[in-house]
């Protein structure tokens, strides 16, 4: 999503564990339905990055077994768009199921907004109602509540009615252009590519909404 400043995505990278080749990473653009301009914007970026870029579709066409594409690959990039969408897919093919056995096993797993979200047990969403925000059920893989674009219009706002609604737990509000970094489901890393982006907890305590600004020993400008 910014096209002049890699940093993000040169991080991710960081992150393999395979020291005797380029990682592969695989770009996953269900959420935008598959869109072809998304899929060439990934290829441009990551063919200038020390990687082996490959994608999967799941609309148009369908894979003959996705399964075999999560075996071969590293990294999972997933890219933005419905998440709502998007999960009833993975779920229909299985992909869910592979991609919580690749994560098990130590592959990296990452994305943005719609990417970035999923991985949580809820989210906050536009997804459910077009135009509005709402509470999503999603993977479970991590714990909590995901908020990405936390520093638009309505974000936070939502989250915290809906936290102290109690239709959402506890969770994390994400400025664009910064990311959160899990191994497992213990938060090791905060990094941003631009000044200013941060991360927040967002909690109730009793009864009042707290926000706080999520530093970890590794928190990074980068």
């Amino acid at each position: 999503m910014e096209p002049d400043n890699l940093a993000l995505d040169r991080y991710i990278l960081s992150l393999s564990r395979n020291s005797d080749r380029e990682p592969r990473v695989c770009f996953i653009p269900t959420a935008s339905r598959d869109s072809a301009d998304y899929i060439d914007r990934f290829h441009s970026a990551f063919e200038k990055l020390p990687c082996r870029a490959t994608h999967l579709t799941l609309i148009d066409p369908p894979p003959a077994d996705p399964m075999i594409v999560v075996s071969e690959n590293d990294i999972f990039y997933v890219g933005g768009g419905n998440t709502r969408e998007m999960l009833a897919i993975w779920r229909r093919c299985g992909l869910d199921e592979a991609l919580n056995e690749a994560w098990r096993t130590g592959k990296i797993l990452c994305g943005i907004s719609a990417g970035a979200i999923c991985w949580f047990e809820q989210a906050i969403s536009d997804s459910v109602v077009e135009g509005e925000l709402h509470p999503l059920k999603c993977l479970g893989f991590l714990p909590g509540t995901g908020c990405p674009h936390y520093d638009e219009l309505g974000r936070r706002e939502t989250f915290h009615r809906c936290l102290a609604a109690g239709n959402v737990g506890a969770g994390y509000g994400v400025d664009n252009c910064a990311a959160l970094h899990f191994e497992g489901t213990q938060l090791v890393n905060v990094v941003a590519s631009r000044p200013g982006a941060r991360a927040y907890h967002v909690a109730l305590v009793n009864g009042q909404v707290t926000e706080t600004v999520v530093r970890t020993e590794g928190n990074e400008e980068i």
